[in-house]
């Protein structure tokens, strides 16, 4: 009897908001999903067995990414390659300091937010495109980025910051796979105004540390959120795109 190979996602950041959608859509009975948070979600254990998907999560501080990606590379590379139609990895994780001008900010969360949303991005992708260089099934990088990333905002230097490097490597990370056999199709993609916790933190920082405040309780007050189901769905539909790494740096929106 045949056995339906798998298609591995790795997923960080997947403990909630769009992140934890995102775990939630993609297991399927033909599911293999690795979540790497700080927390693990045993709503997604249930969620799993019952779809008959296979599941591993990891309690990982990705503040740590060097122990991440030698722990992730590691584990790919004890895999049966042969086992999987298709291996993707999504960066989802990312956090924003206390919303303040740069001279008022802490220099230990400015480090942290950096760890997190760049350099834990950058070898984990190191690790991934390394560890399946040799696999013969098609290979993804889906990078989750932020129109802050291409747009200067006041008080968000680390967050903005963060999301440019983001979408400035996965450019050069896309342009070494286009030279390789079977090179991995990349892609950082802004998902759009997404209802979650950060909105929740930047529509309640103090009004004289954030200029842009107001818009982004605007942005709530008039319904412009997109639910984190929402755009868990449209970044998924992106992913599958046949034309899904054609530009390394989009906007779900487009």
């Amino acid at each position: 009897m045949m056995t339906t190979k798998q298609h591995l996602t790795i997923l960080t950041g997947a403990s909630r908001g769009m992140g934890l959608a995102l775990a939630e859509q993609l297991l399927a009975r033909n599911a293999t999903l690795l979540c790497i948070s700080r927390h693990a979600n045993p709503a997604l254990a249930d969620h799993a067995a019952q779809c008959g998907a296979t599941l591993e999560q990891w309690t990982q501080d990705l503040a740590d990414g060097v122990g991440a990606a030698q722990r992730l590379q590691a584990w790919l590379q004890g895999l049966d390659a042969t086992q999987f139609a298709s291996v993707t990895l999504i960066n989802n994780a990312g956090v924003i300091p206390t919303v303040a001008p740069l001279d008022q900010s802490a220099p230990a969360e400015l480090a942290h937010a950096l760890r997190v949303g760049l350099e834990a991005p950058m070898v984990l992708c190191s690790a991934f495109l390394s560890a399946t260089r040799t696999w013969q099934v098609p290979r993804k990088v889906l990078n989750i980025s932020s129109g802050l990333g291409r747009r200067a905002m006041a008080s968000q230097s680390a967050y903005c910051a963060a999301k440019a490097g983001m979408d400035h490597f996965t450019r050069c990370m896309a342009l070494d796979e286009a030279l390789r056999p079977n090179g991995a199709r990349v892609c950082s993609l802004a998902p759009g105004v997404i209802d979650t916790d950060m909105q929740v933190q930047l529509r309640t920082a103090q009004a004289n540390q954030f200029p842009d405040r107001a818009s982004f309780e605007g942005l709530h007050a008039h319904g412009q959120l997109t639910s984190p189901l929402d755009a868990a769905r449209q970044v998924l539909a992106y992913l599958a795109r046949p034309d899904f790494g054609d530009k390394p740096v989009a906007d779900v929106r487009e």
